[in-house]
């Protein structure tokens, strides 16, 4: 599903990474640890075509990601990307449906279908009959239960997943995470969660470990 070979990025002369090369296979959940500074985020940020790279190549579902425009690459990333972050991101003014169904809407999915995969997707996470409420009124762990319902409800090839865990206590971050995996294998995505805790990597399905050099097996 994605390939990622010899990835490399810089400022100025100081290399971030370079030579960063890994597959995820179709419902494959792969956790990416590294102390603080690594470039963890810079990563994602680079798979996302978010941010440039220096090096190397991308390709998900056989699209060379690093070849397109930015009109194509906005275009694929709103496709083909599900974001999860650790500030949640859930926007207070909007209730959890009309949160959840942002995604479908920006990419003109008929009112109808739009309703019905939120409603699939809100019981797949667990928050059925939550629906008109306030973000303002839920818990962390619900809140970023929106925000995964939110990434996977357009069904994304590739989901993007950045310290998902940071702002919850470990039991929530536990569910959070095997939430997330379950979701990942049944939509058949390729994800990589990039993490610097290892309690939140033991649920992954494979675990790496970023460098400055490299990328290796934990």
């Amino acid at each position: 599903m994605l390939k990622v070979q010899s990835l490399g990025k810089r400022y100025g002369d100081a290399w971030v990474f370079r030579g960063v090369s890994f597959d995820v296979a179709p419902g494959e959940l792969v956790a990416v640890l590294g102390e603080s500074g690594v470039g963890k985020s810079t990563l994602l940020n680079g798979l996302a075509g978010l941010d440039t790279v220096e090096e190397g190549c991308i390709e998900l579902r056989q699209t060379q990601v690093l070849s397109l425009d930015e009109h194509a690459l906005a275009l694929w990333r709103r496709r083909e990307v599900g974001f999860v972050f650790q500030a949640f991101h859930v926007l207070p003014h909007l209730s959890v449906a009309q949160n959840v169904a942002l995604h479908l809407l920006l990419l003109g999915v008929p009112r109808l279908e739009r309703e019905t995969r939120v409603q699939q997707m809100l019981r797949s996470v667990g928050l059925q009959g939550f629906e008109d409420r306030a973000p303002r009124t839920l818990s962390g762990g619900q809140l970023q239960r929106v925000a995964i319902a939110r990434a996977l409800t357009h069904r994304p090839a590739l989901v993007l997943a950045d310290e998902p865990t940071g702002n919850l206590d470990p039991d929530t971050a536990e569910r959070v995470i095997a939430l997330l995996r379950q979701q990942v294998h049944e939509l058949q995505a390729a994800c990589v969660l990039v993490t610097h805790s290892r309690a939140a990597a033991r649920v992954a399905d494979r675990v790496l470990q970023l460098q400055a050099h490299g990328i290796t097996p934990a």
